[in-house]
């Protein structure tokens, strides 16, 4: 192979290489954009400047504005982001591990035990209500929980959320290139001397630990963890290296941009966002389905 043969492909690779991480960046803003509109929305609109302002700190903004900014909107705004960003990387990796397309981290059957767990907490903390309106309200609060919602959001909870899924994806960063192997075969990844068992153990147990967290603050918002790694591998490839941070980027946005419509498309009404991830979802499932045929 010539010198020039050589250096044409290495040229193509860092053109490649840059082309992957624009697009992360490209994620990552609209990211950012979803934030400060899920900050704007809400039963009473905030104009964007002022929200800007608020942000910013800036010292002539009212103090209605800055209760409502960072007692109530942030808090929700930077979960969707955070727990966007956990259910896109736990998809990537089941996906990943697994080498079925249509894996999600809710394949682990996290979703259904948190429901059980969930509404029977629910429906024994109702027992202090009278019986006519304890089932109504029993019954609200578990269906909104099951479609997901984040009008429960917390600066505890957001911190929380976020310590876990900054370690757990800072651990499953390093085995990247491991994860890229097995991508290529089991027989391969053997061959480089990776312990899949330990591997997969351990992948597993982050993405439950992952899922589990978002699950207990936010309920169950299904999808994320299938389209953000379908439109990553779409997009970005195989390789872990942009996979995993396109996943969780594209994770987050999604979820954020869904946080939004769920309170604009009905003035003053609020929609669980799992409704809003939902009507994405099924129909990305199902022509998943039939391109996979």
């Amino acid at each position: 192979m010539s010198h020039l043969t050589v250096e044409k492909i290495v040229q193509n690779q860092r053109k490649l290489e840059r082309k992957r991480w624009f697009i992360v960046l490209t994620f990552l803003a609209i990211s950012l954009i979803g934030l400060v509109f899920d900050i704007v929305t809400g039963p009473s609109m905030l104009p964007l400047d002022e929200v800007v302002k608020a942000l910013l700190r800036f010292e002539d903004v009212e103090t209605t504005t800055n209760v409502i900014v960072y007692d109530l909107r942030l808090p929700m705004a930077l979960m969707a982001l955070v727990v966007g960003a956990a259910l896109g990387v736990g998809g990537a990796e089941i996906q990943t591990l697994l080498n079925n397309p249509m894996a999600s981290p809710y394949t682990l059957g996290l979703a259904a035990a948190a429901g059980l767990g969930a509404s029977t907490v629910i429906a024994f903390g109702g027992f202090g209500l009278p019986s006519a309106f304890a089932a109504l309200e029993i019954s609200q609060q578990i269906l909104f929980w099951l479609f997901g919602s984040l009008t429960k959001a917390t600066w505890e909870n957001l911190s929380i959320a976020t310590v876990v899924t900054i370690v757990c994806v800072s651990l499953l960063a390093k085995d990247l290139w491991k994860l890229t192997a097995l991508r290529l075969g089991e027989a391969r990844a053997l061959s480089l001397g990776i312990n899949l068992q330990r591997l997969r153990l351990k992948t597993l147990v982050l993405v439950a630990i992952m899922t589990a967290t978002a699950i207990s603050f936010v309920g169950i918002i299904g999808f994320i963890g299938l389209v953000a790694p379908h439109v990553a591998r779409m997009l970005l490839g195989e390789d872990q290296r942009f996979f995993l941070p396109g996943a969780m980027l594209i994770g987050a946005a999604f979820l954020s941009v869904a946080s939004v419509l769920s309170k604009v498309i009905v003035p003053g009404a609020l929609f669980p966002v799992g409704i809003i991830t939902s009507f994405v979802g099924v129909p990305f499932f199902f022509w998943i389905v039939l391109t996979k045929r």
